[in-house]
């Protein structure tokens, strides 16, 4: 039971900071970005389960590596900060399967939050929240440069300074991610949630609540289904906000 409560909490945590920023995300259209970083994640799953140390810790510092590579890229060059992703991703999920060990692939993959612990909650509902709080705090100058670079800078926003938090909170939050929905699926954990909302959301507010709110309502429903069902807990997060976009889907023609 206190592994169960301790799942609950984690999925929370993780699928409602998730589903915050991932509001921001699809508004910029950058919502599968997450899904190569999450893939870039795998190397350091791989070391992870090699040395028996958490997932979340080992995919932490190779997504890092991954943004600051990204964000270097897309200064010198200029190109589309999707197809420097894609390059940079590629590259990782290259080296991981030269020594991910097969036997534990199925955790890298798709997650396995059923075994979180009181350490690994704790560290997930804190940095989740420092997540939220700074996607808050930013969440206006980011749009703000979403519309227009030369808009933002006018209103002395350093655009570069914040695109580069931009992708810092986009890899812990896949970096936690992992850990509930393997690298595979993390894309989904900030696309459909805010999919979903945006359905139903008559402004602002009720868009970044009503993302929150699937995100942590999906997680929630998957972990107790996982532990109902003994099926894994990753994919069913990912069809219960599905399922809940599907069901958003009548309310976006009404409006």
């Amino acid at each position: 039971m206190q592994t169960l409560v301790l799942s609950l909490i984690s999925g929370v945590f993780i699928g409602g900071a998730a589903g915050y920023l991932g509001s921001l995300m699809l508004s910029r259209n950058m919502a599968l970005v997450a899904g190569p970083l999450g893939h870039l994640t795998l190397p350091g799953i791989a070391l992870a389960l090699l040395w028996g140390f958490d997932v979340s810790l080992g995919a932490f510092p190779f997504v890092i590596l991954g943004v600051v590579l990204i964000w270097l890229l897309e200064m010198k060059t200029e190109l589309p900060m999707e197809a420097l992703t894609a390059v940079v991703f590629a590259s990782g999920v290259a080296a991981a399967f030269l020594f991910l060990p097969l036997d534990q692939a199925e955790a890298a993959l798709v997650g396995d939050i059923a075994k979180a612990g009181v350490g690994d909650t704790i560290l997930v509902a804190v940095s989740s929240a420092a997540v939220a709080f700074a996607v808050y705090r930013a969440y206006p100058k980011l749009v703000l440069g979403n519309v227009s670079d030369e808009l933002a800078a006018a209103e002395g926003i350093n655009v570069k300074r914040y695109n580069l938090l931009y992708l810092f909170l986009i890899a812990v939050i896949v970096a936690l991610g992992v850990k509930m929905v393997g690298g595979l699926l993390t894309a989904a954990l900030v696309a459909i949630p805010p999919s979903a909302a945006r359905n139903v959301g008559k402004n602002l507010t009720q868009y970044t609540l009503g993302a929150t709110s699937i995100g942590a309502a999906s997680a929630v429903v998957g972990i107790v289904l996982s532990r109902l069902t003994g099926f894994l807990a990753g994919p069913l997060i990912i069809l219960v906000g599905a399922g809940a976009f599907l069901i958003t889907l009548p309310f976006a023609r009404l409006r």
